[in-house]
């Protein structure tokens, strides 16, 4: 059987202006040596019209294409095996203004906070802009309207929920968070393995790790792992962080799987692209097609 394996490189691109892109500034030999083995492509992940982001991008690359904004909160509940009983929808809300929860308690929504308290790592940048913490982060699951919250709560799109159009023979490795969630509710098999954050301080060799013993295992045909470093280094803003995260990927992630992929000739093939670009001078996401590279051995 043959094994693609492809990394998706989340929010890796950025508008082309004046001053190179981070992906230009970043030192990627394996990168680059896959793009002198294979083919170039670009790849519309945003259909038109469509909130840009990993809710919808992941979808796309993973086989089916939404029609309608997705609804995160969904994703993050299966992402973390929180169950959403029927007739009840989960909502992922962010924001300092969620600090009181009784009004959300009051109308019976069960409450599940998700903040996560990022450490400092050294090389790559602050938690956020000005040293301060992250805004909270809550998934609230019920039914019914959500009551009302203060104006500085954003509540996160409510919408599709993937339908299972795949099985266990696609395997994606990721942190917890919206790609995990994509893919467990599209019917993937899930692996998050130990130390994978989503983030710069994120165990990528152990991902590049369980990517491999994925490939062995029997009836496997496709392993998809996913970088969430590059975004979120870009949405604090941080151009040198992302850099670092796209050549962290490479050397980590990139650099083991082409090993692989050569060593399996006729028998596998590494792609590797983004899933949308976010600019780290706004700190917005951009929604502009997406390069990818694919190469068979």
């Amino acid at each position: 059987m043959v094994t693609a394996f492809e990394v998706v490189l989340d929010g890796a691109t950025e508008p082309v202006g004046p001053h190179p892109t981070s992906l230009e500034r970043a030192a990627t030999p394996t990168l680059d040596e896959l793009a002198l083995r294979g083919e170039v492509s670009w790849r519309r992940t945003i259909p038109r019209g469509l909130p840009v982001g990993t809710e919808t991008a992941m979808p796309v690359l993973l086989g089916w294409t939404p029609t309608a904004p997705v609804a995160r909160g969904a994703l993050e509940a299966a992402a973390r095996d929180l169950p959403v009983p029927a007739g009840r929808r989960a909502h992922r809300l962010d924001g300092p203004g969620i600090g009181d929860l009784r009004a959300l308690r009051d109308a019976g929504f069960t409450l599940h906070d998700l903040t996560r308290r990022r450490a400092l790592v050294p090389g790559h940048g602050a938690p956020v802009r000005g040293g301060l913490e992250p805004p909270r982060t809550v998934l609230a699951i019920g039914a019914g309207p959500l009551p009302a919250l203060g104006s500085d709560v954003r509540i996160w799109a409510d919408g599709l929920v993937p339908p299972p159009v795949l099985d266990a023979r696609t395997v994606v490795v990721a942190a917890v968070g919206a790609a995990a969630g994509v893919a467990r509710l599209l019917g993937a098999d899930v692996i998050v393995p130990d130390g994978a954050t989503g983030d710069t301080d994120s165990d990528l060799r152990a991902k590049a790790r369980a990517a491999l013993a994925a490939a062995d295992r029997p009836g496997v045909a496709r392993v998809v792992v996913h970088v969430g470093a590059p975004d979120a280094a870009a949405h604090r803003r941080d151009a040198e962080a992302k850099v670092c995260a796209i050549e962290a990927a490479d050397r980590h992630v990139l650099a083991p799987l082409l090993a692989a992929v050569a060593a399996r000739p006729g028998r596998a093939s590494l792609a590797a692209g983004a899933d949308h670009g976010c600019d780290p001078a706004t700190g917005r996401h951009h929604g502009a097609p997406v390069p990818w590279v694919r190469w068979a051995s």
